[in-house]
């Protein structure tokens, strides 16, 4: 099972492994209060792509293509996460305000088509 999670929101057991997916450590969080099992700095979007979105909801879409686009040749990670969340749970983590267009609900997406 695949969950995503803001990093600034209480860590849960129900949670299982814990994976940030952002290129950059959420901001005032300390490594304690994340309780961050994996850091997956390489299944982030880049710097460019980020910026260029900027959580516009308009360009949701072609964000997704872009991200999957940057995603090609990443194989062996996304493959080592889908073999982890049919092991059990894991919760792909992310800091954004923007809880439900943002990098880790593309990631889900693309992890679980």
């Amino acid at each position: 099972m695949i969950k995503i999670k803001r990093a600034y929101d209480e860590p849960s057991p129900g949670d299982g492994k814990r994976v940030l997916v952002d290129r950059l450590w959420p901001r005032g969080l300390t490594k304690e209060k994340a309780r961050i099992d994996e850091w997956l700095k390489e299944l982030a979007p880049s710097t460019e792509l980020r910026k260029w979105y900027s959580h516009d909801p308009a360009k949701w879409k072609e964000f997704k293509k872009r991200y999957r686009a940057e995603l090609k040749g990443k194989e062996a990670l996304l493959d080592g996460l889908k073999a982890e969340a049919r092991k059990g749970t894991i919760t792909l983590v992310f800091s954004s305000r923007e809880t439900e267009l943002n990098n880790a609900e593309a990631l889900k997406e693309f992890l679980a088509g």
